[in-house]
């Protein structure tokens, strides 16, 4: 998750702000999401990988991953290499998409994998997860180990999934650089139109998925678009954690979490959104988020959960679509 005041997207976290109705205390109690709809078997993810691979990119040799230095780089590569073992096709363009990284650093760099839909191609759902992270500061190491190696190594297990079970509408998955810094991987994404935006019927990001003392797993965006939440109840029926509501329209200032990710950027699109991910801990932006702080058990159960959502929608997709016909942003048939 970034840093909580970042100058690039001041503005329209303000504009945002400011058009949500005023929060009151009732409005910022979390619900957790009651159980309803069809049963649906949880999606088994190979959850030894899942360790090795947040494990790889929260090592000491990345150095925090930062946006633009030879560590972010590596876990690029590392990610990289991930997606081309899944057998992932790319864009036309590639799998990479280059962006300038601030202060002159060189480059960061979004990495894009694609599964194509067996019967509704021209629809996509976007997943994403940053795996940029602090880098290293006053001689510590900022691994970040949830924050976000933790969301991009369940992006990756997802994907695998995918691969292995063939989604009905295409899959992109994009792992983001720069979040830290203001979101800049995810507005490089909409800027240079590496992502077709007319053809997404919604962003699912993961960030922050490994760790909950109460097992709580957030989804944020269902209060924007309510007709998501039969996907969340449907999930909630079978989700081994806690699937929680809050951090959405209607909160006040930073606990409205709609801006505080990359998600942001495809609201500001017209992108439906749903955003996974824990409440913040001790660890959180401290140099302490190390893979040994992480709750395996939590992390495989949260991702399979995430999963579940996905297929969901994939399966089942006019409740999205008709989210995304609300947004008023579509310029042509999905």
């Amino acid at each position: 998750m970034a840093l909580p005041a970042v100058a690039s997207r001041s503005i329209l976290a303000f504009l945002v702000f400011q058009c949500a109705p005023a929060a009151s205390a009732a409005a910022q109690a979390p619900v957790r999401v009651a159980c309803a709809g069809p049963a649906t078997s949880l999606p088994v993810i190979d959850s030894a990988r899942l360790m090795r691979d947040v494990a790889a990119l929260a090592d000491d040799s990345m150095e925090g991953r930062k946006v633009g230095t030879a560590a972010g780089a590596r876990a690029r590569a590392f990610v990289l290499a991930q997606f081309r073992v899944m057998g992932l096709d790319t864009l036309p363009r590639g799998a990479l998409e280059s962006f300038a990284a601030p202060g002159g650093r060189g480059n960061g760099a979004n990495v894009i994998g694609l599964l194509q839909g067996r019967t509704r191609p021209g629809r996509i759902i976007l997943v994403t997860a940053h795996y940029d992270h602090l880098g290293v500061q006053g001689g510590a190491i900022y691994n970040g180990a949830d924050d976000n190696a933790s969301g991009t190594a369940a992006m990756m297990a997802i994907a695998a999934w995918f691969h292995a079970n063939p989604p009905q509408n295409t899959m992109m998955f994009v792992a983001l650089d720069g979040e830290e810094e203001g979101l800049l991987g995810a507005s490089a994404l909409v800027r240079d139109h590496a992502v077709p935006i007319d053809s997404v019927l919604l962003n699912v990001n993961l960030d922050m998925v490994s760790r909950s003392v109460n097992r709580q797993l957030f989804a944020v965006g269902p209060a924007r678009y309510p007709g998501l939440l039969p996907y969340l109840s449907a999930v909630a029926c079978r989700a081994r954690v806690t699937l929680m509501l809050g951090h959405d329209k209607g909160w006040s200032g930073s606990e409205d979490w709609t801006m505080e990710s990359d998600q942001g950027v495809f609201y500001g699109a017209g992108i439906p959104f749903v955003y996974f991910g824990v409440e913040d801990h001790a660890d959180y932006h401290k140099p302490t988020d190390d893979v040994s702080r992480i709750d395996p058990g939590f992390f495989a159960a949260a991702t399979r959960a995430i999963a579940l959502f996905v297929a969901q929608v994939d399966a089942n997709p006019a409740a999205a679509a008709s989210a995304r016909g609300s947004t008023g942003m579509v310029k042509g048939p999905l």
